[in-house]
Parts: C-alpha cells; structure tokens; sequence
C-alpha cells in the first residue's frame, strides 16, 4: 500500500458519496436535454426520448462517465457545460468533518471514481478537495468501470492494497457488487446520494446517513483488534 500507515485505508466514490448527485442529475436530466433539443432542432420531449434511449445503451459502461464520448455522441459540448455550471457543485453534508477525521488519525484516504479524468479534475479543484487524498484514481485511467472486477485489479496493480482490510463506500449498487466480486468486505452504501431525491429505504449493502455514521465502524474494528 502507498501509505504506510497501519490504519485501513478508506476508498470513497465522488459523485452521490462526497459529493451531492443532484449536480449530475441537473446536468444529464434536466440542462442537456434542454441543449440536445436547441443543438438538434427537435422538441423538448423527443429529446428527453432519445438521451434517454442513449443512456440505457451505455449505463454502466466507461462511455457512460465519458465526457468525450457524451460530446462527440450528442455534439453538445458536455464537459464544457458541467464547468459552466460547476457553481452547482456541491458537498453532501458531513463530507469535511469525515474527511477532517480520518486525516487527522492517519487513516489513508482514496478516491476511486467513474468519473472521467476532466470532470474529476474541475469538481476536486471546485470543491478544494484534493490534498485530502493520499491516491486519486478515475476509472477512464484504468480502462474499466468500477461496476467490474477488472477495475479493481488494475487498481491494485497500480497502488497495492489488501482487499479484506480497505473500507469502500459508493452510492451504486452495482459498483458495491463488483468490489465484493473482487473480495472488499467492508462495504458501504449511501441513503441519500441526491438532495433532490427521496432517501433510500433498502439496499444490499449497510447505508450511511450521514459521512460520520462511518466513524462509529472504524472505532468498532478498532476496538475488536486491540481485544483480538
């Protein structure tokens, strides 16, 4: 591991984890269709259908985090919008105060997202997050989504880790389960990945209300060592 430190690293997602997804949903949901349908002449509910038809081709796929790929498929500069509304950028409550946490106790802190290499960039530097973290890493670098067991591989090549000891928490499903596919035990997800969104009622994974709920699991498997 990077970090020599003998606490468990904590691996966080961005968006919908650290962050606030009603910036994302605004963006994909609501702006762009909006542009498509200025870009392309049509009305505001054939485009909705066919940005609609587009995502559920590429969910979960890298092109689905690709601002590039979003540019050249819609010819709506994507990116270039996100930064245009980048004041929309917003933390989900208790992010500093967890994050302020495990620097100051000498946990390593990672970021592993699906977020391409130019949205990571502009978001992290909008929200002066970046010195927090010990390894920062976009799936766009890796060559594969989170949501596989590949990621996580090439992951662990680049920055060595044991998965049974690392603590990950992201808001997907999907991505949880590709993580525990490749042998994380300490699984989070998140109630509320959107504050424009009803929070979550159930999930496969134990959620977090609030960031700091994760304060209370990592005394706990404090506690267990020292008793071990």
């Amino acid at each position: 591991m990077s970090n020599c430190s003998e606490k468990p690293a904590v691996f966080f997602d961005m968006d919908g984890t650290l962050l606030d997804l009603a910036y994302d949903d605004f963006i994909w949901n609501e702006l762009l269709p909006v542009r498509y349908a200025e870009t392309h002449g049509c009305s505001l509910e054939q485009s909705r259908a066919t940005l609609y038809t587009f995502y559920q081709q590429h969910n979960h796929t890298l092109n689905w985090y690709s601002s590039s790929f979003w540019t050249a498929k819609v010819g709506v500069d994507v990116l270039a919008m996100q930064i245009e509304h980048k004041h929309k950028v917003a933390l989900r409550p208790y992010c500093l105060e967890l994050l302020d946490y495990l620097k100051s106790n000498d946990y390593p802190i990672w970021l592993t997202t699906n977020a391409d290499c130019a949205s990571l960039a502009f978001k992290l530097e909008q929200m002066n997050l970046k010195d927090y973290f010990d390894v920062i890493v976009s799936s766009e670098s890796i060559g594969h989504a989170k949501e596989f067991v590949e990621f996580w591989q090439g992951l662990n090549a680049l920055h060595p880790f044991n998965p049974e000891q690392v603590y990950f928490i992201d808001d997907t499903e999907k991505v949880l389960n590709g993580a525990r596919a490749y042998g994380i035990q300490n699984l989070f997800s998140i109630q509320q990945p959107s504050s424009g969104k009803v929070a979550r009622k159930t999930c496969n994974y134990p959620m977090l209300h609030q960031l700091t709920e994760l304060i209370t699991h990592l005394n706990q498997t404090e506690v267990s060592k020292q008793y071990a």
